[in-house]
């Protein structure tokens, strides 16, 4: 994130001063094929200057007698920025972190181009953890907590470079100078990092998720011969986080090579994954620790799955509001069956699937009135 003072400056374009030296706006490309390109003064940086990395990654600021001074802006080969303040070449001071779809990932000091003291590190899906790094940067301690997407329930205790180990919930709570802290429910269980196996869900299956808990639960649904459903238990706005979807981790070539009717609790994951709630753990009196396998589809649904790094479960799918929705309303998903593989029963799908879709081809070629 600064630059090389070795460089062997190879080409010059652009005025010199009398030594040689460049001396104005000039080029400058260096032996290593770093290029800088700003305003020198009798050769040395001074003033508005930006470097362009053999690597593909830049760095733009002011320098003065040849090094980066305020703030500067660093662009990795990826198009991620950091934006920092800079002391005598090196990050000094507050800065923040965007990927290269300009979310951003970090908040927080830096102390010789490394992190240091209270930080915030964001994920994509809204989720966020706080706490005072050590001495490699790292989010390690006694006193870290993760906060999810709605920013006051949070499991606050020991993490390992981000990592939850043992933590209890807690609400977080900022104090009039704006420094957050964070208020541990009394004599609530405790959370540690659970990532399931092929053939382990949960340790604590009966835990249920302090998120979770909060926003959605199970009943009898609406949808004829369905079973039980997911229900919002609260107003949502749209783009929310509503549960979490954990379960067993399996193969998709295990998923297709059994009969369809073992599916019908799992999601694809990414290319290698899928996550199963198996039977008897679709029995919220053996499982409750996440519910999102209980939203039953619709062909116009108010939620979507979508990737979430949970601290407990690790790497899982979610279920986000596509709309707001009301306090008792049912929370559907569209479940992506394959329409175009079906036989003389139509797809291979539960009855109540079935006619959901007869009655939604019916309302698709219904004519319209005039």
């Amino acid at each position: 994130m600064e630059s090389d003072d070795e460089n062997i400056e190879e080409v010059v374009e652009g005025p010199l001063d009398e030594d040689g030296q460049p001396h104005g706006f000039c080029t400058v490309t260096y032996s290593s094929s770093d290029r800088f390109e700003g305003h020198f003064t009798h050769g040395e940086k001074n003033g508005k200057g930006k470097f362009f990395f053999f690597d593909g990654s830049t760095l733009e600021g002011f320098y003065v007698d040849d090094t980066l001074q305020g703030h500067g802006v660093y662009t990795y080969e990826d198009d991620s920025i950091l934006h920092g303040m800079y002391v005598d070449g090196e990050l000094n001071g507050h800065a923040q972190e965007f990927d290269g779809e300009g979310h951003l990932v970090f908040k927080g000091q830096y102390k010789d181009n490394n992190r240091c003291g209270e930080c915030w590190v964001y994920y994509p899906d809204g989720g966020c953890v706080f706490g005072e790094v050590n001495e490699d940067g790292e989010m390690t301690g006694d006193s870290v907590a993760y906060v999810y997407p709605d920013g006051h329930t949070a499991l606050s205790g020991s993490f390992v470079d981000g990592e939850l180990i043992e933590a209890h919930f807690a609400t977080l709570i900022s104090n009039e100078s704006g420094r957050p802290r964070f208020e541990v429910t009394p004599n609530s269980p405790v959370y540690s990092y659970d990532k399931s196996t092929s053939t382990c869900m949960a340790t604590h299956a009966l835990l249920p998720d302090p998120y979770e808990s909060q926003r959605v639960f199970v009943a009898d649904s609406t949808i004829k011969g369905a079973g039980q459903g997911l229900f919002a238990k609260t107003d949502a706005e749209t783009d929310t986080v509503m549960a979490f979807y954990n379960g067993v981790r399996i193969t998709h070539s295990e998923v297709d090579s059994r009969d369809w009717a073992l599916n019908g609790n799992t999601i694809s994951l990414d290319k290698d994954t899928v996550i199963d709630v198996p039977q008897p753990f679709d029995h919220t009196e053996r499982y409750c620790a996440s519910l999102a396998h209980k939203a039953n589809h619709s062909f116009t649904p108010n939620c979507k799955y979508d990737p979430y790094v949970h601290p407990r479960f690790g790497p899982i799918k979610c279920i986000r509001t596509l709309r707001a929705v009301k306090i008792g309303e049912e929370l559907t998903v569209a479940y992506g069956y394959d329409h175009g593989l079906t036989g003389k029963n139509g797809p291979e799908a539960p009855d109540w699937y079935k006619q959901e879709l007869e009655m939604f081809q019916q309302t698709q070629e219904a004519p319209t009135s005039q």
